[in-house]
């Protein structure tokens, strides 16, 4: 698991959130850039607890989630892998 697979997959929820969710994107363009910065967060954080997730349950390993463990030392990692993507 990479920084760059992380925000790749958020990059696709968010996608397809704009896509099927009437109002979203007219609610998203009308934030300011903190919040829009903030939400970008939460929607990675929310991404990376969904993939942790499912590192503990038998669709982990058969979607082959790399690198990443169902234990403390893989949410660590995790962490550390958040911690890496930069916002400007």
């Amino acid at each position: 698991m990479t920084a760059q697979l992380l925000s790749a997959i958020a990059g696709v929820v968010l996608s397809l959130a704009f896509s099927y969710i009437p109002g979203l994107n007219t609610k998203f363009a009308a934030l300011d850039v903190q919040y829009k910065k903030l939400s970008m967060l939460g929607l990675l954080a929310l991404v990376a607890a969904a993939v942790f997730g499912l590192t503990c349950t038998k669709y982990g390993v058969m979607l082959g989630i790399p690198r990443l463990t169902c234990t403390e030392t893989g949410a660590i990692e995790l962490f550390k892998i958040l911690g890496r993507r930069r916002y400007r």
